[in-house]
């Protein structure tokens, strides 16, 4: 799947003729290729290489193409979003974010955001029809986990992705709300995870200093930890006899809420694979882009080998929900309720009895881990999005170049 640029030179029988070529060329790609993009950069995401990499692989690529760009290098967090969200964007064409999936969010956050508002549009309402973003993002990987640029182009490359963008190629996806206490908490687009997810973000953050290998240390504890969290999962289900996450078809809206109780290992909600290079296929192999569904992964509580088996198979192409305490559906919308008693641990654990870590084994709840934000709550309500179901649509990779690109 890595592309590279390569030079094909034309021979004409005059320079007159060579003009008209050019001209013609211009022509076509005018209309569909954006000219003018914002460019932002996250010089501290991953290990420190976003701007290298944009100056040394991406830029060139750009000039070359005949794309004027603005490049802003963020400074702070949330900078990237408040930059959207408050300035005038008419004179651009898309939006490209050089980092990682943090960095994505903060931009999609803020163009959900702006585009809402200038449509007189609440988007905390949970029954509000979001209207379609018309600025496009396009995606540079250099963070510590590029999982959407890797599930939707299937390459963690920087010239790949930048060939992408320059020759105009479009990806719709879902978009995923979720709320808590019906209010707004935060946007995503690939995965939102309750219990072991959850738990390796939140330790992870005691151990940003040593940077990508942070999530490896934290899987690992948490692995050994085996942790299950009581509560009820209901969710809306697609049309169970036309879809599954296992088939290719898309599905109908027919749907009706189903109602689950136990204790579970995991909880997993992906609009797309969630694939990445430790994982191939992802979550979920065969997880819909843009057609308003998710897939919903439930995890019960199992013994260390039956789950290490489970994360095992997302790493050796065997099928990983064939397992006895793993289930999955195909969803539109969903919302967990922790137990009566583990929900006045939440309020306790706010007010300081308990330490924020999330190693102490007298923790009854998790957190969400939301695109590797963290929601420090538990009881969620989800709903996606997308260009059918909710009017939403959010495009990667978009622009135009001379040269030829071989695959």
């Amino acid at each position: 799947r890595r592309w590279i640029p390569e030079a094909v030179t034309f021979t004409a029988p005059n320079a007159q003729v060579a003009h008209s070529w050019v001209q013609k060329l211009q022509e076509r790609i005018r209309s569909t290729r954006p000219r003018k993009l914002l460019v932002f950069i996250n010089p501290y995401g991953g290990k420190g290489k976003a701007s290298r990499i944009y100056t040394k692989k991406v830029f060139p690529l750009f000039e070359l193409a005949g794309i004027e760009t603005e490049v802003i290098e963020t400074t702070h967090a949330n900078h990237a979003r408040d930059f959207i969200v408050e300035q005038d964007l008419q004179k651009y064409d898309g939006v490209v974010c050089v980092g990682g999936d943090g960095m994505f969010s903060e931009l999609l956050h803020g163009l959900v955001t702006r585009t809402q508002r200038d449509s007189g549009v609440c988007e905390e309402d949970e029954s509000s029809l979001l209207t379609p973003c018309k600025l496009r993002i396009g995606i540079i990987p250099a963070g510590s986990t590029d999982c959407v640029c890797f599930a939707t182009v299937g390459i963690n490359d920087p010239v790949t992705s930048a060939l992408h963008i320059i020759i105009g190629d479009t990806q719709p996806l879902d978009v995923c709300a979720s709320y808590h206490a019906s209010k707004l908490q935060r946007f995503s687009v690939s995965l939102i995870g309750y219990g072991f997810f959850g738990d390796v973000l939140k330790f992870s953050e005691n151990l940003r200093w040593m940077g990508p290998a942070r999530y490896d240390v934290s899987g690992l504890k948490m692995f050994f930890r085996n942790k299950a969290y009581r509560g009820t999962v209901e969710f809306q289900e697609a049309d169970d006899l036309n879809s599954s996450p296992r088939d290719n078809t898309r599905c109908p809206m027919n749907c009706n809420w189903k109602k689950i109780s136990g204790s579970f290992r995991a909880i997993n909600i992906t609009g797309m694979s969630s694939a990445c290079p430790k994982s191939l296929d992802g979550l979920s192999p065969s997880a819909h882009l843009a057609d308003g569904t998710a897939d919903l992964i439930l995890v019960h509580k199992c013994g260390l080998f039956q789950f290490l088996k489970h994360l095992n198979r997302h790493t050796n192409g065997e099928d990983q929900f064939a397992l006895p305490h793993v289930e999955v559906h195909r969803v539109r919308a969903m919302r967990f309720m922790p137990d009566e008693e583990d929900e006045k641990e939440i309020v306790r654990r706010r007010k300081g009895t308990f330490s924020s870590m999330c190693g102490g084994d007298d923790l009854h709840t998790s957190t969400w881990n939301c695109d590797g934000e963290i929601l420090d709550c538990a009881q969620l309500r989800f709903f996606a999005h997308s260009i059918n179901e909710r009017k939403l649509t959010l495009v990667l990779h978009s622009s135009c170049i001379f040269s030829s690109v071989k695959k």
